[in-house]
């Protein structure tokens, strides 16, 4: 059993924090965490590109460019990576299938394949076919996470819909399934309780309160954290601009990290 297919399997769960680059991907496997995902908002933010903001609802940043990041990050550290795979790059199953091939070969321990294609869920019929066509394409080891994204998208759909299209990801073959957009702790709880298998709750998003001990003690095995750390980092960099550009100050200084400790880890990060 791979390192990261037991995490998922542990008596209690775990936090996942999201990386966009191999800099930040160092930064959080030295906090001590067991494994890290990417994020593919933070990657587009990095490249000075919008999330799903192509006229066809696709992502802005081509999977080419995609897995290049995504590459980096899984070589920088040596903790497991989660992929942020989108809707794996295409309706079609054969093109989830691709990419999931394109994700191992990246040295990523797993991926996320929504059900969402930009503008409207996936029929559900066609969104299990695509699972299958992820898990024969992922191999034993190769963490498989399923994401439905009805809550998200504030669309009619049901929680008892979106606890269905769960299942029948787990179904399919699923190890892990995501279902975003669920703030409040009863409603996690109750999926927590009926999907059969794994699930994974992001935190961060919004004004959302929710903790990692709150989440833990609900029974959610991954806690991740989507774009939230790089959008705090850019948010950052704004407040530093601002206070520099309106009163010519650096007070925004004294939370950097030293030179010396950077490439002290950085060096570090080489040599292992």
């Amino acid at each position: 059993m791979s390192g990261f297919r037991a995490l998922h399997e542990a008596p209690t769960g775990f936090v996942m924090p999201n990386a966009w680059d191999a800099g930040s991907a160092v930064l959080l496997a030295a906090a001590g965490f067991s494994a890290i995902a990417t994020t593919s908002a933070g990657i587009a933010f990095s490249l000075a590109k919008g999330d799903h903001t192509l006229p066809d609802g696709a992502p802005s940043v081509s999977r080419d460019d995609m897995f290049e990041r995504m590459e980096q990050i899984a070589a920088a550290v040596a903790v497991p990576v989660s992929g942020d795979l989108e809707d794996g790059y295409g309706a079609a199953p054969a093109r989830v299938a691709e990419t999931i091939t394109l994700a191992r070969a990246a040295g990523l321990a797993g991926g996320n394949i929504e059900d969402y294609d930009g503008h409207d869920l996936y029929d559900v019929e066609l969104a299990v076919d695509r699972i299958v066509a992820a898990r024969e394409a992922a191999g034993p080891d190769f963490v498989l996470t399923a994401r439905t994204d009805g809550q998200l998208l504030r669309t009619p759909t049901s929680l008892a819909d979106s606890i269905d299209r769960a299942n029948r990801f787990r179904a399919a073959g699923a190890d892990c399934l995501y279902v975003p957009g669920v703030n409040d702790l009863d409603t996690i709880s109750t999926i927590v309780r009926e999907v059969d298998g794994p699930v994974n709750v992001v935190i961060g998003l919004g004004s959302s309160t929710l903790t990692v001990p709150d989440l833990l003690a609900a029974g959610v095995q991954r806690i991740s954290l989507g774009g939230s750390i790089a959008r705090a980092a850019l948010g950052f960099i704004r407040r530093s601009a601002e206070e520099l550009a309106t009163h010519g100050t650096i007070g925004f200084a004294k939370d950097q990290i030293p030179q010396g400790e950077l490439n002290e880890l950085f060096a570090r990060r080489r040599e292992s």
